[in-house]
């Protein structure tokens, strides 16, 4: 198959031009209460995200919408939290890519953070990849993807997203 990227990248700029406004409006969001994944091994997603990536576990509490299934919540800064379910008993099959799911989860770290996360991901040996010399992207146990980016808050590569 061939892809017309000129095509691709000109459907971009009219986007852009319709889209983007000059005079942004205030959001009707106040922010990302949270957002939530699936957990396989309550503990283990807490070890990995508690004590390997430094987001502090929060609260555990039981999820309303299923008896028995943990809802717990990492401090990801900014006001933000990261969450999970566990959903004991339910046969639900390992992490995949597909459209209208989860790509990958970007997570601002400031550059000295992001060089002690990625040392002690080498040293836990979680097989990762580095790109542009800001980004990490790794796994995390149940396999959903995970970004630690060295950029501000509202920045992408050099470019205000924000």
């Amino acid at each position: 198959m061939t892809i017309d990227y000129a095509a691709i990248d000109a459907r971009r700029a009219e986007l852009r031009q319709s889209y983007v406004l000059p005079h942004r409006p205030s959001s009707s969001a106040r922010g990302l209460h949270h957002m939530a994944l699936v957990s396989s091994d309550v503990e283990r997603t807490i070890k990995f995200y508690q004590e390997l990536l430094e987001f502090p576990l929060t609260e555990i509490i039981e999820n309303r919408d299923y008896k028995g299934s943990s809802h717990f919540f990492f401090d990801i800064g900014n006001g933000n939290l990261l969450a999970f379910f566990d959903f004991p008993g339910l046969d639900l099959g390992p992490y995949q890519e597909v459209l209208g799911g989860l790509h990958h989860i970007a997570i601002s770290v400031d550059p000295a953070t992001w060089e002690r996360l990625r040392g002690k991901l080498e040293m836990a040996g979680v097989p990762h990849q580095i790109e542009s010399g800001a980004s990490i992207y790794f796994k995390d146990p149940d396999g959903a993807r995970l970004e630690l980016l060295a950029d501000h808050l509202g920045e992408m590569y050099g470019t205000r997203v924000l």
